[in-house]
């Protein structure tokens, strides 16, 4: 445990001069530049034919097989800043991976569209990268051998000759260029050094974790001749090379400090056969995790910001890439216990010393991007300092959406979630994307995406069956223990509900078996449920309208989504969801572990159930002197 010895009280936090501020939270962009050109090659992409421009998208196989796109999501964030501009709003945070992978091409858009609502609407940007921004600290040679080519095949573009072969039947020959290179801190900052990363003349103060002036005696002249990376830097071990670290601390208005964390960290790893020219530097993707041991530097700054900001009655919001606090609803241990493999991304959960530490520290409001989903995690240091981490989802997964937050009188702070349904121009591809399709049917691939996907309505159904997919394809045979999975997906409804019900010491599959084999049973425990639930009868007049597989799909839907999800899951199946799980985590049976089918069972409704009752995530109000929640918004339905 690191010790700190700064005493932190609750005084009231004075922002009489930040009344009605908004700011805007984008993260987890994955800009990719769909309509650039190479810099070095004359290949020009993929051309579309309804508009006549040349196009550099990946695949929908690929799309439909991460945990993101990369292609509408470029119209999904000129969509979102069109919107923070009829908002009138004048200040947005990018917290991390507002690039897919920092590659010159992508880098390049992000800075013209930057410029560009800079220069017309005077929006003020600051950002933070994350680990698909700065993959390496230093420049590293990369590629991707999944964009889409000529006739519905793969065309791979690597930044070196010699990185990949094509497989001649299914892909093009390989493109290169430099474009499709990972850039590192200093080409990055160079870039986007116009947004937080550098001091200039407008800010009333910028600093940095390495800054010996403070804030009394602080000059921009100061801050420019400490800002250049080399003087900016940690060391790795065990060789200690210095390694830059972009965080900063800037006040764009009277009262306002935006904290930037760099909380990416990095391992020194030797390449086969030793040369050192070859050295890889790889991003953990653990963030905070690794800066309690790497960087712990930057906590004892946080610490010393946060007193000063007590001081001087400045309000205070700090943002990285990583979550601070945990964003499972408190439910990580039944998730270690149940699933396998992947295990929903467990390992970034962030250990809870980093919420207690940072919380003790005095920081009230930190903004994290990293895990493409919606949540609220609220946590309490010994000391009694209420830590709040609000998760902004990603506009490039489900349910894709951005943060407005409003700063206000006497310590208050309002969260809105602003959901991106309606995007114009997300179906620009889709004519290709049903080539691609045509040639994956004749190649006769096993298992390929369902063609359903390019009947999206609008961009909210699309990112929707993006989740579908990818919980097909990827999340249940990936996640799951096969034998349970397997059990669950062919129950209805009124099934699980039957056997959530069962009371005897019997196996569960055995419950099931003789369920189906005696009709007559079915009936009794049928007119059981309906005695018992005879407040709510309607209520279990449907069950035979879904299945285990979609009752995991919807499990999926809240993790990501939070209560964003509740509109699409309908009122209906969440109230038969909440008699399942009731009946399930109060059923004695379940509640012993000689049935692993039956302790998976419980585990599953104990997770459902922490994903139903997790702190307000949509819109919310949060009292940052007194470390309280408050929800917003309306209930979608009665006593939800």
């Amino acid at each position: 445990m690191i010790g700190l010895t700064i005493a932190v009280s609750c005084a009231p936090i004075k922002s009489t001069t930040l009344e009605a501020i908004k700011i805007a939270v984008i993260a987890d962009i994955h800009l990719s530049n769909v309509y650039g050109q190479l810099k070095d090659n004359d290949y020009m992409g993929l051309k579309n034919v309804e508009n006549g421009k040349y196009a550099h998208i990946r695949t929908m196989e690929s799309q439909l097989h991460s945990t993101r796109i990369f292609n509408e999501n470029y119209f999904a964030f000129l969509s979102a800043m069109d919107n923070v501009v009829d908002r009138n709003i004048k200040y947005v945070i990018l917290p991390g991976d507002f690039s897919d992978d920092g590659q010159p091409i992508h880098i390049r858009a992000l800075k013209e569209i930057l410029d560009h609502y800079t220069t017309t609407y005077g929006i003020k940007f600051f950002l933070i990268t994350g680990n698909h921004d700065v993959v390496q600290p230093f420049n590293r040679r990369d590629g991707k051998t999944d964009f889409l080519g000529a006739d519905g095949k793969a065309q791979p573009i690597m930044s070196q000759p010699g990185m990949y072969t094509s497989k001649q039947n299914k892909e093009h020959p390989v493109v290169i260029s430099s474009d499709l290179q990972n850039l590192g801190y200093e080409e990055i900052t160079r870039f986007l050094g116009d947004y937080g990363f550098f001091p200039k003349k407008e800010y009333l103060y910028w600093g940095t974790p390495f800054s010996e002036y403070n804030y009394e005696n602080y000059s921009f002249h100061k801050a420019e001749q400490t800002a250049d990376l080399t003087k900016r830097s940690h060391s790795i071990p065990p060789y200690g090379l210095p390694i830059p670290d972009i965080s900063y601390l800037v006040e764009p208005v009277e009262g306002l400090w935006l904290l930037a964390l760099d909380a990416n960290t990095y391992t020194q790893k030797e390449k086969q056969g030793g040369d050192p020219s070859r050295q890889e530097y790889p991003n953990t993707g653990l963030g905070l995790n690794n800066l309690l041991k790497d960087k712990k530097y930057l906590l004892d700054w946080v610490c010393k910001v946060a007193d000063n900001a007590k001081k001087m009655g400045k309000t205070l919001i700090a943002f990285s890439h990583y979550p601070m606090v945990e964003f499972n609803d408190g439910a990580s241990p039944e998730m270690e216990e149940l699933l396998v493999g992947s295990k929903m991304q467990l390992k970034r959960v962030p250990d809870k010393r980093v919420a207690q530490l940072f919380a003790q520290a005095g920081l009230k409001l930190h903004l994290g991007g990293h895990m493409h989903l919606n949540d609220t995690g609220v946590a309490v240091s010994d000391e009694g300092n209420t830590l709040f981490n609000i998760q902004t989802p990603s506009l490039a997964a489900y349910k894709p959406a951005f943060k407005i937050l409003t700063l206000k009188e006497g310590g208050f702070a309002e969260v809105e979630t602003i959901v991106m349904d309606s995007v114009p121009k997300y179906k620009e591809f889709f004519g290709l994307y049903h080539q691609e399709y045509t040639f994956l049917e004749h190649m006769k691939e096993g298992r390929i995406w369902n063609k359903e996907v390019l009947s999206s309505q609008n961009y909210g159904e699309f990112m929707e069956w993006h989740l579908k997919e990818l919980v097909r394809l990827r999340f249940l045979p990936d996640e799951w223990p096969a034998d349970f999975k397997d059990f669950l997906v062919g129950l209805s409804g009124k099934e699980l509900l039957l056997l959530s019900m069962d009371n005897t010491s019997l196996p569960l599959h055995m419950v099931l078996k003789n369920l189906r084999d005696n009709p007559d049973k079915i009936k009794e425990l049928s007119n059981s449920v309906k005695e018992k639930t005879r407040k709510i009868q309607a209520v279990t007049t449907h069950f035979e309208e879904w299945s285990g597989y979609d009752l995991l799909l919807d499990l999926y839907r809240l993790r990501s989504a939070d209560r964003l999800a509740l509109k699409d899951i309908g009122a209906q199946r969440t109230k038969q969801y909440r008699l399942i799980i009731d009946s399930i985590l109060n059923n004695p049976s379940f509640q012993g572990k000689d049935d692993p089918i039956k302790r998976k069972m419980y585990l599953l409704a104990s997770i459902f159930n922490k994903f139903l009752n997790g702190a307000p995530s949509d819109h919310f109000q949060l009292n940052l002197n007194s470390g309280t929640i408050i929800s917003l918004k309306q209930p979608i339905y009665e006593n939800e």
